[in-house]
């Protein structure tokens, strides 16, 4: 998998498909050239790495593991009765349950070239 493709794993986010979608919308009634719904992508797969690098959150995932695969630098985990705890950098504690999860890891360092960090 190159590191491009490493980036637009973020697209497949709930965040991602949202706005791929309304890109999408917006080019089929013309109010957008693909060309630029095409550099929107780009600037939020970027944007996306930058953001997640530097953040200062902790998120704790117990679950059940039902699936797991390595291909390509890519782990692909598929979680069951998944239970999530996040930590904000106040102190301030989130949970949330979900019935199954998917988690899809990629190599930092790959990530980083593509995103023009080193």
């Amino acid at each position: 998998m190159s590191a491009q493709q490493n980036l637009e794993l973020y697209r497949r986010s709930t965040l991602g498909m949202a706005l791929t979608d309304a890109l999408d919308d917006m080019v089929t009634s013309g109010e957008l050239a693909p060309m630029l719904a095409m550099k929107v992508l780009a600037e939020f797969d970027k944007s996306m790495a930058s953001e997640l690098k530097t953040t200062n959150s902790k998120l704790t995932i117990k679950g059940n593991l039902h699936t797991y695969r390595f291909c390509d630098n890519v782990w692909t985990f598929l979680l069951e009765d998944v239970c999530l705890k996040s930590v904000n950098s106040q102190g301030n504690t989130i949970e949330h349950s979900a019935p199954s999860m998917k988690i899809v890891a990629c190599d930092g360092k790959i990530l980083g070239d593509a995103a023009g960090h080193t």
